[in-house]
């Protein structure tokens, strides 16, 4: 077990520098996404970092579970099997193993995540 402390710093000023269109997008706007500070703990599989995307619609591809802290814009995210989650400035979500839906991002979204 790795005893390395990931720290994300200045989420809210993290410099995005490459935008790649979204990897399933859905519809005629095409979310452009980007990361920034993606550390690797690949002994223990997990990874952190911060990730923004513009607005547009697209499925989420992830099959591992993530937590993340919404910074900045909203969203609603749509799983496969549930209801609709709206996600704003502030909020935290934790997304189960294996969760498909599709990302609805109405305003420029910011978030910290750690993927596991």
């Amino acid at each position: 077990m790795s005893d390395k402390i990931f720290v994300v710093k200045k989420s809210t000023s993290a410099v995005i520098e490459k935008n790649t269109p979204a990897k399933l997008p859905l519809g005629e706007l095409v979310a452009h996404q980007g990361s920034d500070q993606h550390q690797e703990a690949s002994e223990i599989g997990a990874s952190v970092g911060v990730w923004e995307s513009s607005p547009g619609v697209f499925r989420r591809y992830l099959t591992n579970r993530e937590f993340s802290h919404i910074i900045s814009g909203w969203c609603v995210f749509i799983p496969d099997d549930g209801e609709p989650v709206e996600l704003r400035a502030g909020d935290a979500v934790l997304f189960p193993e294996n969760c498909q839906g599709i990302w609805d991002i109405k305003e420029t979204l910011r978030k910290t995540y750690v993927l596991f």
